[in-house]
């Protein structure tokens, strides 16, 4: 199972080779996320060269209190490395680039490796205003001093993000509304909107579990802390009264790095399947997907492929931010536990109803999200910049 920045990256750079780019990749081969291929899978053979470096990106109490006490963003310090940046060095040298597409402000300190060794434009791909995230869990911390220390780390992580905005050509934002903040925040450069887009011929629509007892899933990868927060806070504050209410429904979890809490979790109807092996096909055993997100920026490409795949989405305003479905149309959009409760009744008293609006879903995604579409989108702005360079 792929989490929602692997998909963006990898629907990004197939449009892209697709449409006739020559796309090499250079990856972080992470601890938290270390990946052994003996040889490349087919969802990377579409790169003309394929790149990684070992980084030791675990967070560390000593490293984070130095950086701390440094007035330094531990966010991207974790994502600093010597290897890496001397890797990015050999690359630059020996080829002769005309965009380096950088995947994430955590890259953002490699930027002065591509300018001494590189002519090419640099492009940030904002996944997302990542302070904003920090801010929102920030909120939604009540124990005090690990809210202060949040808070310390969230002002470091946006006075970084606002310096970086100068070092940028352009800036590919993954909404308008990330867009407008960054402007906001002082950038004035060239800019266009690139959301996430999917590859829709490969989401086989499967409409039969609509044809038995409705059932819930939630899948995503549960190492980011706002998965884990709008995930305990679902359980902790709505599944009881559900469970009262509709004793027959199940609810499904599913993620890669599950929890030991969610193993250990006493409630009834809960079934934790862990990281599974085929997203699609668990989306697909149920008619209900739920993204109960508090907070987040971005775009949540989870709920792209369950639209894709025709399925019913119950999420909150955070989740759907970037995402233009309406309420009780293509989606159900629930911002507490009794809406969510309101929005499974809903549910339940279609009495046939509910593949419509996956069927909706389905389309909805076809007309705005197709991943070539976006992909022209890029080259375009690319182009344009490149020609108003000359």
């Amino acid at each position: 199972m792929k989490d929602g920045e692997s998909i963006a990256v990898t629907t990004l750079s197939q449009s892209l080779q697709q449409l006739g780019c020559e796309v090499h990749l250079l990856a972080m081969n992470t601890a938290r996320h270390y990946a052994r291929y003996d040889e490349l899978p087919d969802s990377l053979k579409h790169y003309s060269s394929v790149h990684t470096t070992k980084v030791d990106n675990r967070i560390k109490p000593w490293d984070a209190f130095i950086k701390l006490m440094a007035n330094k963003s531990y966010h991207i310090s974790r994502f600093e490395s010597e290897a890496f940046r001397l890797k990015l060095k050999e690359l630059l040298e020996k080829e002769a680039f005309d965009v380096v597409q950088l995947e994430t402000l955590y890259l953002a300190p490699y930027i002065s490796t591509i300018r001494t060794y590189s002519k090419a434009v640099i492009s940030m791909r904002a996944h997302n205003v990542e302070h904003e995230i920090w801010e929102r869990i920030t909120r939604n911390t009540y124990l005090l001093p690990k809210k202060w220390y949040l808070k310390q780390l969230t002002r470091q992580l946006a006075d970084y993000e606002k310096e970086q905005l100068k070092q940028y050509d352009i800036l590919a934002a993954i909404t308008k509304r990330d867009l407008d903040r960054f402007q906001a925040m002082g950038y004035k450069g060239a800019a266009t909107v690139i959301p996430i887009g999917i590859p829709v011929e490969q989401y086989n629509t499967d409409f039969n579990s609509y044809n038995k007892p409705l059932s819930l899933s939630f899948i995503g990868s549960l190492d980011w802390m706002p998965n884990q927060e709008g995930l305990r806070w679902f359980l902790d504050n709505a599944w009881d009264r559900l469970h009262q209410r509709f004793p027959k429904l199940e609810f499904h979890i599913a993620g890669r790095n599950t929890p030991n809490w969610l193993y250990e979790l006493k409630k009834p109807n809960i079934k934790v399947h862990g990281e599974v092996p085929d997203a699609a096909a668990f989306i697909n055993e149920h008619s209900l997907m739920i993204v109960p997100l508090l907070s987040g920026s971005g775009m949540r490409a989870k709920i792209l492929e369950a639209m894709a795949l025709g399925k019913v989405t119950i999420t909150t305003s955070i989740g759907l931010e970037g995402i233009h479905a309406k309420d009780q149309q293509e989606v159900l959009v629930a911002n507490s536990p009794l809406a969510f409760e309101s929005a499974i009744e809903f549910c339940y008293s279609q009495n046939g109803r509910l593949e419509k609006m996956g069927r909706k879903a389905h389309a909805f995604i076809v007309d705005n999200y197709d991943n070539l579409i976006v992909g022209k989108k890029l080259i375009k702005a690319y182009n344009d910049l490149t020609i108003e360079a000359l």
